[in-house]
């Protein structure tokens, strides 16, 4: 087989996986970058769309009815207090993260929108993304 011919079905193989793959690529990168600044955490008074987005994101499930957590117990007298946090601040970190998923989010849409540009091979990159679309919704009602 010829180097030409391998790299063209190297480039159409890495094609049609990025096309089965970008709807999750958007969707983790997106709920991700949300839980890097705390979004979707009680204390914020998320919106329920941030709760279900998290939990499939953290837990590949859909949220289920929980018990109220105890609160917080006080360490009693003589008892050493919690550990402090950290200190240094996070945040930078936070904003380099978020950054790289805005890159990531970008970098995928730009691989759709060429993708579905090109006439060679358009119809069954568009049947891998709706493929990759519907599948692990599918398998997230399962």
């Amino acid at each position: 087989m010829s180097t030409a011919r391998t790299m063209r079905n190297l480039r159409r193989f890495h094609l049609y996986l990025g096309m089965f793959f970008a709807p999750a690529i958007l969707f983790f990168a997106f709920s991700g970058m949300l839980q890097t600044f705390d979004f979707h955490e009680p204390e914020n008074k998320p919106a329920q769309w941030l709760k279900v987005i998290a939990q499939i994101h953290k837990k590949q499930d859909l949220p289920k009815p929980r018990k109220a957590r105890p609160s917080a117990r006080r360490p009693a007298k003589g008892e050493a207090p919690p550990p402090a946090a950290p200190a240094h601040s996070p945040f930078p970190l936070k904003v380099f993260t978020g950054m790289m998923s805005i890159g990531l989010m970008l970098s995928t849409l730009l691989g759709i929108w060429i993708a579905v540009s090109m006439r060679a091979g358009r119809a069954i990159a568009i049947v891998m993304l709706i493929i990759g679309t519907a599948l692990p919704i599918a398998l997230l009602l399962m």
